[in-house]
């Protein structure tokens, strides 16, 4: 007979088996990634053959050091239990910069230095300054740039969008559509209330905010939010919640909304007509709504048509690109969304295109689906937009019912 004692102790002290080189890859991710951020353009600028005077590598190397150490930590304290607005500006800003610097010396680093190397410029001590100065000469333009870029009121985009099951009494239907304001640690009072003003100049039938208003809960981003209240519109102003909200307590930033007069579409729709048509207007809540655990809210887009005429015309509001596989399944006629930021800072783009179908533009989804996805009108987090403009949205809604001239 076995002694299945023995075999419980054998298997208690065989040894677990041995992690995957990936899985452990994946674990020390949040480590790996503000190394490289800092390390390779340290790596560029400083080692790379230059042979600075002695202060300068020294120097260079602690700041970068400091940089390495620095980002996280306030970051951590800026977006983590504290929320001090002073370390989030220092932290996103610090990570934009990385961005950017770490960009342009993988970039300049290998093509440029190629490049002076085929066209015999120099010796490889020449090209590695002129390198050198490349890259910080190209971040400082761009950082520059990129932040005048996020911090101004964005330019009106207009697109003529048509439906083919849109009634011609609707023909003309002005859409204005802002998103991702991201109110945030920077005071964006002021900028706020421009946009308003901007919005309100388009003489919109129907204005739509697709989410992500701020970082940070309704009351601690109240008067950023306030603006908002201001916002005209002939039929409605309608609101969808985006991922962010799920970080800041939803339900107060849906209140607001209704508090600024603004009607929350969660998962539910509202119907506009005009010269005897209708249209459908829906909206549910963001894909990242169940898993936040906070009652009743999900998208639920079964749940926002329910009731509605299924030949009408469909216009959906959903914060992410992503939900439009549900909504051409539903057979819807456009749908608005945000959420990309158009990739806010290139090439970050193609790492947006990973989890989203479409970085921004107008879109074709299915058999009748369209799908818009604006590039948005703030910016999350570092306060630098680098060929990716902000953006305040018009789509004019065309009908091909119109009747033939006389």
């Amino acid at each position: 007979m076995t002694d299945t004692s023995d075999t419980r102790i054998a298997e208690d002290e065989a040894p677990a088996p041995r992690r995957s080189l990936r899985h452990r890859l994946k674990r020390y991710r949040p480590l790996i990634a503000p190394v490289l951020l800092w390390a390779v353009p340290c790596g560029v600028l400083l080692y790379a053959g230059q042979h600075w005077p002695l202060p300068v590598t020294p120097v260079g190397t602690a700041l970068f050091v400091l940089g390495l150490l620095g980002m996280p930590l306030a970051m951590m304290r800026g977006h983590g239990r504290r929320q001090q607005d002073w370390a989030a500006i220092v932290g996103d800003t610090l990570l934009g910069a990385s961005w950017v610097l770490f960009t342009w010396s993988v970039l300049l680093g290998l093509f440029l230095r190629l490049a002076l190397t085929v066209a015999g410029v120099g010796t490889s001590e020449d090209r590695a300054r002129i390198v050198t100065w490349a890259v910080l000469g190209v971040t400082a333009v761009l950082l520059g740039w990129g932040y005048v870029e996020a911090r101004r009121v964005p330019r009106v985009r207009r697109i003529d969008v048509r439906l083919p099951r849109l009634g011609a009494g609707l023909d003309g239907l002005r859409v204005a559509l802002i998103t991702d304001t991201h109110y945030g640690p920077l005071d964006r009072a002021r900028w706020s209330a421009r946009v308003c003003e901007t919005v309100n100049a388009l003489d919109a039938d129907l204005v739509c905010h697709t989410g992500d208003i701020a970082d940070g809960t309704a009351e601690r981003r109240r008067a950023q939010a306030l603006p908002l209240g201001t916002v005209r519109a002939t039929r409605a102003r309608v609101y969808v919640t985006g991922n962010h909200e799920y970080y800041s307590e939803a339900q107060g930033w849906v209140d607001l909304m209704d508090e600024l007069g603004w009607e929350p579409l969660r998962n539910r729709h509202l119907l506009l007509e005009r010269g005897g048509d209708t249209l459908v207007v829906a909206g549910v809540d963001d894909v990242t709504a169940e898993s936040s655990g906070l009652a009743g809210h999900r998208a639920h887009l079964a749940g926002a048509l329910h009731g509605a005429d299924p030949d009408l015309p469909v216009l959906l509001l959903a914060h992410q690109p992503k939900f439009v596989d549900r909504a051409a399944a539903a057979g819807v006629d456009l749908q608005l969304s945000g959420h990309t930021h158009g990739g806010q800072i290139w090439p970050f783009h193609h790492l947006v295109r990973v989890d989203q179908p479409v970085l921004a533009g107008l879109s074709h989804h299915g058999s009748r689906t369209l799908l818009y996805t604006s590039r948005g009108t703030g910016f999350w987090g570092p306060p630098f937009r680098v060929f990716a403009p902000s953006e305040i949205t018009l789509l004019v809604l065309r009908s091909p019912h119109l009747p033939a001239s006389p």
